[in-house]
């Protein structure tokens, strides 16, 4: 096993992926991976998805909007040279990836940490394939990292996103009471968590007031029913700005938020997650008729630029295996759209990401206990 190493790629990549729309439906074609299939001297490559499926608006659909960047920058089209294998439930990953190895694909993306299990598997009964495992890194009983020579494990700095994230709430809220709602806890969520709480309170200090941070998390990546009731709760509680971290389950804190702004009650805002999601924010405003928008700001994170840059490093045959590859703030693997923040507020995020990146801020990892 290598040593973990940061990996660095441009915005104007990191653009070029997250533009490209989303496409429905898996693939069974036995062939679809195979040499002949694809176009001439290029690895094919697949993901499998988690249970969020390619269309949740956030992590899944970044990774096949990369899958899909990469494939077209090679003359490649769906299921002739590039695929995805929908995961309906977690009992999926194992035998979707066998179907994936069985195709042909060489290079083999799991997304998300509860893929890890299946994807180890997977690369120890197959090593001419290559894999990689996103968010997550496999270890062994004692907990050491334990990555198989033919599997790159990729994760990111998702705290030093939430942390600005943070900042940017505390200079917003007008009632002093934010919200964070996650997934399923673990550690990348953690990640996310931590920063936020982190971001929030420092800001707070920074103009001399105190900002409450309501928590809880739905247990589920994809569960909009759950999403729209702990939204619901805590708006009625006095949140007026709420940063999810919870995949398909933020459905439904967007359909909530959606609600109380078209019903001229209040205003409240959502900061989305994993990519910008600000065309879940339009609402049609009570007062004027015209189009407004909710989402405050959004964390990004580079899934779609990693599966372009990893599918092109092994189809390079310069593929990481055995290596945990980080990509953090400074690396542009992580950050924060400017949204509709203050320009007091830009200030700030600026400010507190200049001194994450020199290493003057240390964010948290784990929250408190």
């Amino acid at each position: 096993m290598k040593k973990a190493k940061l990996f660095g790629f441009g915005a104007m990549a990191l653009a070029t992926a997250l533009t490209l729309a989303a496409c429905g439906g898996g693939t069974d074609d036995s062939s679809a991976g195979s040499d002949s299939g694809a176009a001439d001297d290029v690895k094919s490559a697949a993901i499998i998805t988690d249970t969020g499926g390619v269309d949740d608006r956030s992590f899944n659909q970044s990774a096949w909007e990369g899958m899909q960047a990469w494939g077209k920058e090679h003359g490649l089209s769906k299921d002739n040279g590039f695929a995805y294998f929908q995961s309906t439930n977690e009992s999926d990953y194992a035998p979707n990836i066998d179907q994936a190895i069985n195709a042909g694909y060489q290079t083999i993306f799991g997304v998300g940490y509860k893929l890890t299990s299946a994807i180890v598997d997977g690369a120890n009964n197959s090593s001419d394939v290559n894999f990689v495992i996103i968010d997550d890194v496999p270890v062994d009983k004692d907990g050491n990292e334990a990555i198989p020579d033919n599997v790159s494990a990729a994760t990111f700095k998702d705290n030093e996103g939430a942390y600005l994230a943070g900042i940017a709430a505390a200079y917003t809220t007008e009632t002093n009471t934010v919200g964070f709602i996650g997934g399923v806890k673990g550690t990348v969520i953690d990640r996310f968590d931590a920063g936020f709480k982190a971001g929030v309170e420092a800001a707070a200090e920074e103009l001399g007031k105190e900002i409450e941070v309501l928590n809880q998390y739905a247990g589920d990546f994809n569960a909009p029913d759950k999403g729209k009731t702990i939204a619901q709760a805590m708006y009625a509680q006095g949140a007026d700005v709420i940063y999810h971290a919870s995949g398909g389950t933020g459905n439904g804190v967007f359909q909530e938020a959606k609600s109380i702004n078209e019903s001229g009650d209040k205003k409240v805002w959502v900061i989305g997650v994993d990519r910008d999601q600000s065309d879940e924010g339009e609402y049609k405003d009570p007062e004027t008729g015209d189009t407004a928008n909710f989402v405050l700001t959004s964390t990004t994170k580079g899934v779609g630029t990693v599966v372009e840059d990893l599918a092109e490093k092994a189809n390079d045959g310069e593929f990481p295996g055995g290596e945990h590859v980080v990509y953090d703030l400074k690396a542009e693997g992580v950050g924060l759209t400017d949204g509709q923040i203050s320009d007091e507020a830009k200030e700030a995020v600026k400010a507190a990401q200049d001194k994450i990146i020199s290493g003057d801020i240390t964010v948290p990892e784990k929250p408190a206990e």
